[in-house]
């Protein structure tokens, strides 16, 4: 098990929970991986400020380093900067908070084996344990808001929902949607909660 890594890290639940667990688990996570396009200048899949990133990232007393990208170059880039990322700060893995797809999961062990670390997922779980997951974000005092939903699979209206106990109630109740999202039906900031320093990112 590697013992210092980077996060990928997008600023959302699953990356943040990530993040708490590593850090229950005795493993430094010396720096956050937020990869981000090229054009427009937005995180990928999440589409969120690069100076939202930055001010968790500060509350949270981690570096952040953004892998500028596209879909041409997109794994080579990760490849790389996984690479500077072991020449600043000497990590031996690459954590990511994907929770159940095996396509996700092969597609970061390759990146990692090509880079010459470990890749680590420590949410990692079977679908069926996803809604439980969802409560534990909730139990352990995670705020969050939804930023960006599925339209095809979540209403429009649903951006801006806090991710309480009513929003856990609703999701469920949709029977092709997963509780966490794990297919892009939503997407979430998080602002506050144990992994942070006094104070909410707003």
């Amino acid at each position: 098990m590697p013992t210092q890594v980077a996060l990928s890290f997008s600023g959302g639940k699953d990356s943040c929970l990530a993040l708490y667990y590593l850090q229950q688990e005795g493993i430094a996570v010396k720096c956050l991986l937020t990869t981000a396009w090229k054009h427009p200048q937005t995180t990928v899949a999440h589409e969120e400020e690069h100076s939202r990133i930055h001010e968790q990232a500060e509350r949270l007393g981690i570096p952040v380093h953004f892998i500028e990208t596209d879909f041409s170059t997109y794994a080579d880039d990760f490849v790389f900067h996984i690479g500077e990322m072991k020449r600043l700060y000497g990590i031996d893995g690459i954590a990511f908070g994907d929770i159940y797809l095996d396509g996700h999961r092969e597609w970061g062990e390759t990146i990692a084996e090509r880079a010459g670390v470990e890749a680590v997922y420590p949410l990692w779980a079977d679908a069926s344990e996803v809604a439980a997951l969802l409560r534990k974000i909730v139990s352990l005092g995670f705020r969050a808001e939804v930023i960006k939903v599925d339209s095809e699979k979540l209403p429009q209206s649903w951006v801006g929902r806090e991710l309480d106990e009513a929003f856990i109630n609703d999701i469920i109740t949709y029977s092709d949607v997963c509780p966490m999202g794990e297919s892009g039906e939503y997407h979430t900031y998080v602002y506050d909660g144990p992994i942070f320093e006094k104070g909410r990112v707003d």
